[in-house]
C-alpha cells in the first residue's frame, strides 16, 4: 500500500474545494456575460426607471415654479391696482374740493360782481381771499372776468388767474395757492 503524504491530501483536497467553487459560479458568469452582451436593455430599463422615479418630483417643481410666476404676478396685480385706488381716491379728492370751490362762488355773491363796474370790483377782490376772488371771476362773463383781472395789482391777478387754471387741471396739488 502506497503511503500518502498528508500535505498531499490537503493540496488535492483545496483543489477539488476550487474546482466545485468555479463551477458553481460558472452559471453566474454566464449571466453577466449575457447582460454584458445585451447593455443597451439594461440601459434602457435602467433609463425608463430612472425617468418614472423622477416624473413626479420634475412635475411638483414645474408646479411650484409656475406657483412662484403666478404669485409674482399677483403680487403686480396687487400693487397696481392699490396705485389705481391711490389715484382714484386723489381724483375724488380732487372732485369733492372742485365742487366746493365752485359752491362758493355760486348765488347772490356773483350775481352783485356781476352788475358792478371791472374797476370797483377789482380792488374788492383783490382783498378777500384768493380762493374765493377766483370762484367769483370764474363764474363771471369772460369780458367782465377779463377787464377786472386787468384792473387788479399784478401779483394778486397771476394767483387768482394759477388758482382759475388749477381748477381745471386734476393733477393739482390739494393746496390750490
Amino acid at each position: 500500500m502506497t503511503t500518502t503524504r498528508p500535505s498531499l491530501m490537503i493540496k488535492s483536497h483545496a483543489r477539488n474545494v476550487l474546482l466545485v467553487g468555479a463551477l458553481a459560479a460558472l452559471p453566474l458568469a454566464s449571466g453577466s456575460a449575457q447582460e454584458q452582451a445585451a447593455p443597451g436593455k439594461a440601459t434602457q430599463d435602467e433609463i425608463q426607471q430612472f425617468c418614472t422615479s423622477i416624473a413626479d418630483s420634475a412635475r411638483d417643481q414645474r408646479y411650484l415654479l409656475q406657483k412662484q410666476e403666478l404669485e409674482e404676478l399677483q403680487a403686480d396685480v396687487d400693487a397696481r391696482i392699490a396705485v389705481l385706488e391711490k389715484r382714484r381716491e386723489e381724483y375724488e379728492d380732487w372732485l369733492s374740493r372742485r365742487n366746493a370751490f365752485m359752491k362758493q362762488a355760486e348765488g347772490n355773491l356773483v350775481e352783485i360782481y356781476k352788475k358792478m363796474k371791472p374797476d370797483a370790483a377789482a380792488p374788492q377782490l383783490q382783498e378777500i381771499d384768493t380762493i374765493l376772488a377766483a370762484a367769483i371771476i370764474m363764474k363771471l362773463p369772460a369780458r367782465q372776468s377779463s377787464l377786472i383781472l386787468s384792473e387788479m395789482k399784478a401779483d394778486k391777478a397771476a394767483m387768482v388767474a394759477a388758482i382759475m387754471s388749477s381748477a381745471g387741471d386734476p393733477t393739482t396739488s390739494k393746496d390750490p395757492s
